[in-house]
């Protein structure tokens, strides 16, 4: 077993201070993970890549919920899916009349513009990636992968435990259906 598979392990049967040994172990390739979701935001935005990785990294390790970390992989699947989510209830808020979701900026600035439709967008994929989830689970977790992690077709078929062929059938089967499901809003 490797360091982070033992850990997880550890954790999985509540050894607090495995947390502690954990993050140091995988904080640099989360910052990738966190830096991948957000690179497409507007620069400047509350949310940094820091804040990403720390919330997604408290709700995978709380020691009050039980988690089952099958490998590394696996965990590396459930810090994008933690980060996918963070970011959704992100954009939801903002479209929220309580935190100005009604009211619309009046400035000439094209990135305001840009930040609305990615907020648009992402809920748009993630109402599209449910439905997909519904039809095709392991699709709607390639896309995940790929999309929301950032990883390489190659990682994401081997986090999935698929072939190449298979996560190639996959993917074009997911990117037809979402493109559908999307085009139709």
């Amino acid at each position: 077993m490797t360091d982070v598979t033992q850990i997880l392990s550890d954790i999985e049967h509540g050894d607090p201070a495995a947390a502690e040994r954990l993050l140091p172990l995988v904080y640099n390739e989360l910052r990738k993970l966190a830096s991948a979701k957000l690179s497409n935001e507007k620069p400047g935005q509350t949310l940094q890549g820091t804040a990403l990785v720390h919330e997604a990294y408290i709700r995978l390790v709380d020691v009050n919920a039980c988690q089952q970390w099958n490998s590394r992989h696996h965990f590396f699947a459930a810090a994008a899916e933690s980060m996918r989510r963070i970011l959704v209830e992100r954009a939801r808020k903002k479209q929220r009349v309580r935190h100005g979701g009604a009211e619309r900026r009046v400035d000439l600035d094209v990135a305001v513009v840009a930040e609305e439709t990615r907020s648009a967008e992402l809920l748009a994929v993630d109402e599209a990636l449910a439905e997909l989830e519904q039809h095709d689970a392991q699709a709607a977790t390639l896309v995940k992968l790929r999309y929301f992690a950032g990883l390489s077709h190659s990682d994401a078929a081997e986090a999935l435990g698929v072939s190449r062929r298979v996560a190639d059938r996959l993917w074009v089967a997911a990117r037809t259906w979402m493109h559908q499901k999307l085009s139709e809003e």
